[in-house]
């Protein structure tokens, strides 16, 4: 009885808001509809509750720009039509079209300024890349492969527990206050590697900032994403694999400038990526805080005014804000848990919660499939194996950081265009036959001269491919794919499956390198590109220029419906169209919108 009564209430709730009864099936989306919740009321019931809503939360000197801006989210494609609007409103809804990269200087500060987070990253790891090659002899380890394994994957292993931390943080300080906590992880622990003794105090310090790392790389992309507009968030999400590839670029030149210091230039290599933490956590407080972060603690005033901060106009920042109230109110009927223990339990039990997590860690284990983080730890240990002296390695792996860094900008514009699954299934299998050529040209006579170019021709091109591809797309996937009050700890979870997988891979390429040579490694990362293209074709849904809060109709359609429309619609299209060379082919979308055109 009480159920019922609470379910009442909460309909009761919906309506109060401008939201319709229209009963939604987060479990079956079945026939994969993605409904706007105005859609279904009159002019004068939206106005109605627009009004109720300013008055409950303290916005009642904004009811008219927020009513223009629900009517504009009722009706998106039919704003010319409408005499509430006027020539200035329609102004900045056409340039969205047009121009929607236009946007205030403010959100491109803030994308800049957290993304400087993720630079540390890349540059950490390429930053071991170098020391490889002589911290392991300093220690007397350089006989142990399995801990040098380790100490590598310090920052991954003990990023494993506190990327869960990333919820309840969140919760308590916000995004900005996460970020700046995080920041002082990556600045005294990654400086106090340049002043260890021994192997177990460089295992210890890497280890405190896999701490903050864990953290740090859960909050950076759900920050993004839910400060960019829906048109760009690909490509502004893309930023944070951008630095990452700046940092791994920075680091191998940091590896060149110290390689003649002497026997203690790891020191200087792993240290000196404590640098772009240090202004991070100063001017991260210049950013805003996450409306929609504001919106899940009911401080809408203050999501107004960031979203006015963000966008080019009230009457934008107003339409976001109510629209995404009405569907975050949906979703509080649906995913009900409170407590840390039941959301994360939720990820594993809702169906669209599921499908969402099972997606967004298969594109996380895809990435450390890939094979890329290995290339990045090691590939001076690689072309060593190749026959190339230290100073050829470094000059090698600043080469492919250069690659990695130029190819990431690609993304930036390709990602909302040919969309998130495109771009993988195209990439995965270059990538895998890169893999393949590489390994080949090991068998080549050590004496061969094309041997060596040929391998980092080879290394460079998978690169190339990487950085479009899946270089970006767990940053954007696990900040996109979750519903707000499941968000942190949905991209907990992504990275907790991240670092899980790339800590394994990590721990083991020393032995396995040793096992069965360059050949046999880089084969064994072709079949795995190979399987996971196989993987996303049938489980991965496409989720481009769709809000964040459309994205549960998304995931609320099943994997079946998805995969059998993969098999018996987007296949034969493919087939007629590109091989049999059929123009007039056309494709039956699977998503159909509602409400959104009438």
């Amino acid at each position: 009885m009480a159920g019922k009564d609470d379910k009442q209430s909460h309909v009761q709730h919906l309506e109060q808001v401008g939201v319709s009864d229209t009963v939604i099936d987060y479990k079956n989306n079945s026939e994969a509809r993605i409904r706007n919740p105005l859609g279904d009321l009159s002019k004068a019931a939206l106005a109605e509750n627009v009004t109720a809503f300013c008055s409950k939360y303290g916005l009642q000197d904004k009811v008219e720009v927020f009513q223009k801006g629900a009517l504009v989210a009722q009706r998106p494609h039919h704003f010319e039509e409408m005499p509430e609007l006027s020539e200035g409103d329609k102004y900045w809804l056409r340039r969205e079209i047009t121009h929607k990269w236009d946007m205030p200087k403010a959100l491109y500060m803030c994308i800049v300024i957290v993304s400087i987070g993720s630079a540390i990253q890349g540059w950490d790891n390429t930053g071991a890349n170098g020391a490889n090659l002589s911290f392991p002899v300093e220690f007397g380890i350089d006989h142990r492969p399995w801990l040098v394994g380790v100490i590598n994957a310090a920052p991954a292993l003990f990023g494993l527990g506190s990327a869960w931390l990333a919820d309840p943080i969140n919760a308590l300080i916000g995004r900005r206050g996460t970020i700046f906590l995080t920041g002082l992880f990556v600045i005294f622990p990654v400086l106090g590697q340049a002043f260890t003794r021994n192997w177990y105090g460089l295992l210890i310090c890497r280890a405190v900032m896999g701490l903050g790392m864990g953290i740090k790389i859960s909050t950076i992309p759900v920050y993004t994403a839910e400060v960019a507009p829906a048109v760009i968030r690909g490509g502004l999400v893309t930023s944070f694999q951008l630095w990452v590839a700046l940092g791994i670029l920075v680091g191998y030149s940091s590896n060149l400038i110290f390689m003649n210091v002497g026997p203690r230039a790891w020191r200087y290599q792993l240290g000196a990526a404590f640098a772009p933490a240090v202004p991070l956590v100063f001017i991260i407080w210049l950013c805003p805080e996450s409306p929609r972060w504001y919106m899940k603690k009911g401080r809408y005033v203050e999501s107004f005014r960031s979203f006015c901060r963000l966008r080019n106009s009230e009457l934008i920042a107003a339409r976001e804000l109510y629209y995404a109230h009405c569907q975050v109110n949906e979703e509080e009927g649906v995913f009900g848990g409170k407590t840390f223990f039941h959301r994360a339990w939720e990820l594993f039990t809702v169906p669209r919660l599921r499908r969402a997590t099972g997606a967004a860690g298969i594109i996380c284990i895809s990435q450390q499939f890939s094979g890329i983080n290995i290339i990045a730890f090691y590939s001076s240990t690689v072309f060593a194996a190749a026959g190339y002296d230290a100073k050829q390695c470094l000059l090698a792996s600043f080469g492919f950081g250069l690659i990695t860094f130029i190819f990431a900008f690609p993304a930036i514009y390709t990602m909302d265009t040919y969309g998130r699954r495109n771009l993988l299934l195209f990439t995965f299998p270059n990538m895998a036959w890169c893999l393949v050529a590489a390994g080949c040209c090991f068998t080549l006579d050590i004496n061969n001269s094309a041997r060596l170019p040929l391998i980092a021709f080879f290394v460079f091109l998978f690169g190339a491919f990487y950085g479009p591809g899946i270089g970006p797309m767990p940053s954007i996937y696990l900040s996109e794919a979750f519903p707000l009050s499941h968000r942190e700890i949905g991209a907990a979870c992504s990275i907790f499956i991240n670092n899980a997988v790339g800590s394994i891979l990590s721990l083991t390429f020393p032995s396995l390198l040793a096992a069965i040579g360059p050949v046999g490694a880089f084969c064994f990362y072709a079949g795995l590109n190979l399987f996971i293209f196989v993987v996303i074709f049938f489980m991965v849904p496409e989720t481009k220029q769709r809000t964040l809060e459309e994205l549960d109709y998304i995931f609320s359609v099943t994997t079946r419906k998805h995969a059998s429309y993969q098999v018996h619609t987007w296949l034969p299209w493919w087939f007629k169209r590109f091989v049999l060379f059929q123009r007039d082919a056309q494709l039956r979308p699977l998503y159909h919108l509602e409400n959104h055109s009438e």
